[in-house]
């Protein structure tokens, strides 16, 4: 089967940070009654019992407020037990830009009693005039392949994540310049990105300090505990990354460039996550489930390609989406990771694909639209030989449950 795999190599396609040419369309299915099994989950963050009183954290930019609630509460599989269908919806950027994308997305998962990973990037918290404050590897202080967002930017990113968290949401990392290609994230040395890592905490703990907005209230969460998991700018350096980010308490990395619908294992320590290669063009092809890619194929990266052909688009992605979770969801019930940017390209076409996948997955039995970090919660507490077995199953198979989980 040939593979249809464009991974972006540059960020100078990442463009149209606070773009406003569009607004995000509103779902129309109604809410479905929770049935997956979500509960409150004490001592999830490690921290003794809670006093129930906010713990401001440095300058006041983050805080403790307790043990997130809402959380999957993971089980292991009992024998014969068919697993949950697990679909992570995950966004690049995570900022809250005039379309407002970023609230959009967090009022569709409470809708439909979904999840999602919102990968911030470190300097969306980081004034322009304070660019001299990041320090990348390789590159000189204040450079970024990717723009610095406006104040008021950071003002609605900040009230988008602390909502985001307290939602149930993921709150993960994307770094911080977006540097790609050329003395990026594959050129780094294991200690470059930990400097990486360590001015993303920072930017994150020191917001206040930074921008002096003292009248916002500090993030309900402490970066060092609640982030535990990231995707590299453009897929790249994800070797020297894993070895990086266990100093830093990281579960899991969803920094690969691509594999077929298998159940997930471990690089190194930590639980790889990667973008999936989903049937594209009737099975023609397996496309990377990421919006970036399906603009590389449809209109040669143009953001605005013929509007003419923007139906057809919409319609091809979302079949891929389908395509992908139909695959494991009648057969190997492998988790269906999907990743996309807060942009509006060719039209918004990837965010309505998006919308109209959540409506249609997120509300069938057995699934459970999660976070990386609930799935990872929820790996972590199967036998190992369950998910050895798991591992062996091609997408479309579906086995023998029975004699599978035991």
């Amino acid at each position: 089967m040939a593979v249809l795999l464009i991974v972006a190599s540059t960020a100078a396609a990442y463009v149209g940070l606070n773009r406003s040419d569009s607004t995000a369309p509103t779902a129309s299915a109604e809410k479905q009654p929770r049935t997956d099994g979500r509960a409150p989950s004490p001592g999830a963050t490690g921290e003794p019992d809670w006093d129930g009183r906010t713990k401001l954290i440095g300058d006041g930019s983050t805080s403790y407020t307790g043990p997130q609630k809402g959380q999957l509460k993971p089980e292991p599989l009992k024998p014969g037990e068919k697993p949950p269908q697990f679909v992570v919806f995950s966004w690049d950027g995570a900022l809250e830009g005039d379309d407002r994308l970023f609230s959009h997305y967090r009022e569709l998962a409470k809708k439909y009693d979904a999840h999602m990973t919102f990968f911030l990037t470190g300097i969306y918290l980081l004034p322009k005039d304070k660019k001299t404050l990041y320090d990348p590897p390789q590159h000189e202080k204040g450079s970024a392949a990717i723009s610095y967002p406006t104040d008021e930017h950071i003002r609605t990113t900040l009230e988008q994540l602390g909502r985001a968290w307290q939602d149930g949401n993921e709150i993960g990392s994307h770094f911080n310049g977006h540097f790609c290609g050329d003395k990026g994230g594959e050129d780094w040395s294991v200690e470059e990105w930990k400097t990486e890592i360590g001015e993303f905490n920072s930017f994150v703990e020191k917001w206040k300090t930074n921008t002096g907005n003292k009248d916002l209230p500090a993030l309900p969460f402490d970066v060092n505990k609640e982030v535990v998991g990231g995707r590299a700018p453009c897929l790249e350096g994800q070797e020297n990354l894993l070895k990086a980010v266990k100093d830093y308490g990281y579960r899991y990395d969803s920094s690969s460039k691509g594999d077929f619908q298998i159940w997930p294992g471990k690089k190194n320590g930590i639980w790889d996550f990667p973008l999936q290669l989903l049937p594209y063009e009737r099975g023609e092809y397996q496309g990377l489930s990421m919006d970036f890619n399906f603009l590389y194929n449809q209109s040669d990266g143009q953001v605005e390609g013929d509007p003419a052909q923007y139906p057809r688009w919409e319609e091809e992605t979302v079949d891929t989406y389908m395509a992908g979770f139909n695959r494991v969801y009648y057969g190997s019930r492998a988790p269906l990771f999907i990743g996309n940017h807060f942009e509006n390209w060719n039209g918004g076409i990837y965010m309505r694909a998006v919308d109209r996948t959540i409506e249609t997955v997120c509300t069938k039995k057995d699934v459970r639209c999660v976070s990386f970090r609930e799935l990872a919660d929820w790996l972590d507490v199967q036998k190992p030989e369950t998910l050895q077995r798991l591992r062996t199953l091609d997408p479309a198979q579906s086995p023998d449950w029975s004699t599978l989980v035991k």
